[in-house]
């Protein structure tokens, strides 16, 4: 396979603006609008990755991503070379140019005057011989001559005159060199990429020897010799020692200093501390085990904070920071194929996820400021049923109709799916009818009992909720599961369903049952809305509506349900637009089954689930829920 050295020196060629190098594609340069193959070796992710780290880019390939990293680097004798690249899930890409050429190197200055002679071509025959590497790349040579050098002494009048042997110096060179270490032309090691600068003058005596001096004698490829200086001047003798003085005016002997105390010892020096190596970054795996041991409702990863666990209704942070690059190894590859395009146009995609060890997950993936987002609803393990969520008897007798509407309500996050999913495994478990269920995503999957079960996810096999209802009502099916009645398309075909004998069930987001009656009504245009009151009358059997309060231990949640069966009066007030008179009815309606949320409240509190205080805090009416509380507290009135 070619390497990247060899691929960037192809820069060399006149017209070559920019070379490519991708995963399962040979590498293939650019000429003015025109792409040319390089090569016919194809490079794989790990090649690309090896090359780049090479190329000085370490720290950028651990944070490739979809957005370019770009750097810089300086390649021997080639020029400055600029990189972008990225990656998207296994691909990588990576665009070469020449940002910066090197210099071609000048002609090294001829010498001239009579600072140069043929006696010193003798002595230096070769002035620096080529070494086995590669000099043709590196920058010329600076040569300048200095001054002429002084006229020779004269020779010695007599034997007797002759000096020392010396060394006369002459002219010498002035040679800067770049401060850096040369490679061999034929290496096997990667690319050296390095920034060179101009080093410190060097400079070399190039005058003859004194005919006094022997020869020097040293190899063709020996570097050239050091710089001679004459010889030191002889020290000066030393002075004569001063006359001794007389015994009589000799001085006395100074008395002994006295032995110094012994140093105390060193203490032993402390062992050096280690500092404690960075907390691991959390895996994907261990994140979805941490929210089931404990027992959170939902997961958040998001990029620049940790990981938050929402447990009884509230966040937690648990561990350390997780990156915007953590975030995208971790969400992005559980996206499916089909909805890659749709996180890219529209910045969020839903989905389910299933994992054998750790269970069912409900996934909303986005983009925000910092990064990627993925918040993940924990489905329970176990399907939900009525015994186990201990639901109240009019919410269980809601699965003996065989035809109508059932709605259940509350805002996000506090278990509408869930009671639903209990009402259809009742229905699977004791009929045998034949139930359509449409979600986005699926989120319980219902095993085969008694029923027949065929669940259905949009997107995955089918477009929309409305399509999906339009094509159950030729299947044959006896209870519909819708859910959610988000837009007025799936509520009109859900309210003509329930009319043409099939029990529809589905959840919608309101706050309380009678504001899930207006808003089915206010969903259609003014010249529908008495038609859809008619129908909702006489169609209309159950509206559940649920809040989840936080229990009194701070890690359960319990749920406070208000009933709102479907019956006559019911049916008159809908019908002649009189909605606003449903908490009338619901104060005498008892004896009705209706429930009220005050009413569960005040229950959950007295059986001590649940604070006052975050009773109050969801209830319709406070001064009411302390009067039941009083009410049930008194003695006989539980019963």
């Amino acid at each position: 396979m070619n390497t990247l050295e060899q691929l960037l020196w192809t820069f060399e060629q006149p017209d070559l603006e920019e070379i490519i190098v991708a995963t399962s594609t040979a590498p293939r340069g650019v000429r003015g609008t025109m792409e040319t193959p390089l090569a016919d070796e194809v490079w794989d992710t790990d090649a690309i990755l090896g090359a780049l780290v090479g190329f000085g880019g370490s720290r950028h390939v651990e944070e490739l991503s979809s957005t370019p990293r770009t750097w810089t680097a300086r390649v021997v004798g080639l020029g400055t070379i600029s990189v972008s690249a990225t990656q998207v899930r296994k691909k990588v890409e990576a665009r070469f140019r020449l940002a910066q050429p090197v210099a071609k190197a000048a002609p090294p200055q001829e010498l001239k005057g009579p600072a140069r002679s043929a006696k010193a071509d003798s002595v230096f025959p070769v002035l620096t011989a080529p070494p086995p590497f590669e000099t043709s790349r590196l920058p010329a040579q600076r040569v300048i001559p200095s001054a002429p050098a002084s006229p020779p002494p004269p020779p010695p009048s007599s034997p007797s005159e002759v000096a020392p042997p010396s060394v006369t110096r002459g002219p010498s060179l002035r040679v800067d060199t770049p401060t850096r270490i040369q490679r061999p032309v034929h290496h096997t090691t990667p690319l050296l990429f390095e920034a060179i600068e101009a080093g410190p003058s060097i400079e070399l005596d190039l005058s003859p020897l004194s005919p006094l001096a022997p020869p020097i004698a040293r190899p063709a490829h020996a570097p050239p010799p050091p710089q001679l200086l004459p010889p030191l001047p002889p020290l000066p003798p030393p002075p004569p020692p001063p006359p001794p003085q007389a015994a009589a005016t000799a001085p006395a002997p100074l008395p002994p200093l006295p032995p110094l105390p012994p140093l105390p010892p060193r203490p032993a020096a402390a062992p050096a501390v280690a500092p404690a190596p960075p907390p691991p970054a959390p895996t994907f795996e261990t994140l979805l085990a941490n929210a089931r041991a404990a027992k959170a409702s939902d997961l958040h990863i998001i990029a620049g904070r940790p990981p938050l666990y929402r447990i009884a209704g509230e966040l937690r942070a648990n561990g350390p920071v997780v990156s915007a690059d953590q975030v995208e190894r971790m969400v992005l590859p559980k996206v499916p194929d089909r909805l890659v395009n749709v996180l890219v146009e529209q910045g969020s995609c839903d989905f389910a996820l299933s994992d054998r060890t750790h269970g069912r997950f409900r996934v909303n993936v986005s983009r925000q400021q910092t990064g990627y987002k993925a918040c993940l609803r924990l489905v329970s393990k176990e399907l939900p049923t009525v015994e186990s969520l201990r639901l109240p008897e009019g919410i269980g007798a809601g699965a003996h109709h065989h035809q109508g509407l059932i709605v259940f309500t509350g805002p996000t996050g506090h278990g509408k799916t869930t009671t639903m999913n209990a009402i259809v495994d009742l229905i699977n478990r004791t009929t045998s009818h034949h139930i359509i269920t449409v979600e986005d995503p699926v989120e319980h999957l219902h095993p085969k009992k008694k029923a027949l079960m065929s669940q259905r996810e949009v997107g995955t096999h089918t477009a929309s909720f409305g399509s999906a209802l339009k094509g159950s009502l030729r299947e044959d099916p006896d209870v519909i599961v819708v859910g959610e009645l988000r837009d007025v398309e799936t509520v009109r075909m859900a309210v003509a369903a329930s009319e043409t004998g099939h029990l529809v069930l589905g959840t919608m987001n309101t706050p309380s049952a009678a504001r899930t009656i207006d808003r089915l009504v206010d969903l259609f245009p003014p010249g529908d809305q008495p038609q859809i009151r008619l129908t909702l009358a006489g169609g209309l059997r159950l509206i559940v509506s649920q809040r989840l309060v936080p229990g009194k231990d701070g890690s359960s949640m319990h749920a406070a349900f208000e009933v709102l069966p479907g019956s006559m009066p019911l049916s008159a007030l809908i019908r002649d637009n009189k909605t606003f008179q449903i908490p009338s009815l619901q104060q005498r309606g008892k004896a009705l089954g209706i429930v009220r949320l005050d009413e569960s409240l005040a229950r959950l509190v007295v059986e001590d689930k649940i604070t006052l205080e975050a009773a109050k805090a969801v209830a319709e009416s406070t001064t009411e829920l302390d009067s039941l509380i009083k009410a049930l507290r008194t003695p006989g009135a539980r019963a």
